[in-house]
């Protein structure tokens, strides 16, 4: 009876690390889709305009570098372990990124961006006629501000919002009031909306990436058990 065990255990070991590499590969893979979808909207976002800068594509380098060494370990036969720490180092520095940019760019479109006078048509687009996507020619247009009138100062390719400019505290405005480098202020909306699927993709990528660590570090401790229990 003690031969006949011996085999059946180490196939049930066999079998078993088959099934962690499977989980791990399957949480790596999905950890490297998500990078890209973060690292490809906030590259999108980032370009949208001239004068706002997004930072939530940073996490997507990170995390997808991470776990595309993840990917790589898991096939390796030989410098597994090594790899696989390396990937555990990568992806804890893409989730940390993940949570600042996740914080910075949701508090910045929620406090920064006001998107009623955008839907509402409200906001107005300059463009000096030229065709030029960098023509620096300026123009002065005529802002409210309750029974105050004052004059605003745009670049072509602007979309500006004279609600949101307050003639007398120009200076202490919390929201931006014109968006330069556009092609039209529905521009305007899709960097509010790109935003928010940001923030929501670097929350995901966040807990993807703390179980996706957690998954490869058990793995790793095993690497070597299949092989021990057959010989």
């Amino acid at each position: 009876m003690q031969p006949a065990s011996a085999p059946t255990a180490a196939f049930d070991a066999t079998g078993h690390f088959a099934k962690r590499k499977r989980t791990a590969l399957w949480f790596t893979v999905s950890l490297l889709v998500v990078s890209l979808f973060i690292l490809t909207i906030g590259l999108t976002a980032t370009t949208r305009t001239e004068n706002i800068t997004v930072g939530g594509y940073y996490p997507g380098i990170i995390l997808g570098f991470g776990s595309f060494l993840g990917v790589i370990g898991i096939h390796l036969v030989e410098n597994r372990k090594q790899m696989l720490v390396a990937s555990i180092v990568f992806i804890s520095f893409g989730v940390v990124a993940a949570f600042c940019c996740a914080i910075v760019d949701g508090v910045f479109a929620a406090r920064h961006i006001e998107p009623r006078p955008l839907y509402t048509g409200r906001c107005k687009f300059y463009a000096s006629g030229s065709g030029l996507a960098y023509d620096t020619q300026q123009t002065e247009v005529t802002c409210s501000s309750g029974s105050n009138q004052c004059q605003l100062r745009i670049r072509t390719h602007t979309c500006y919002c004279c609600d949101l400019y307050d003639c007398e505290n120009s200076d202490e405005a919390t929201s931006y009031y014109e968006f330069v480098g556009v092609n039209s202020c529905q521009d305007v909306v899709h960097l509010y909306r790109l935003l928010w699927t940001c923030t929501i993709l670097n929350i995901v990528g966040l807990f993807l990436g703390i179980v996706t660590a957690a998954v490869i570090g058990a793995f790793k401790d095993m690497v070597g058990l299949p092989l021990n229990r057959l010989v």
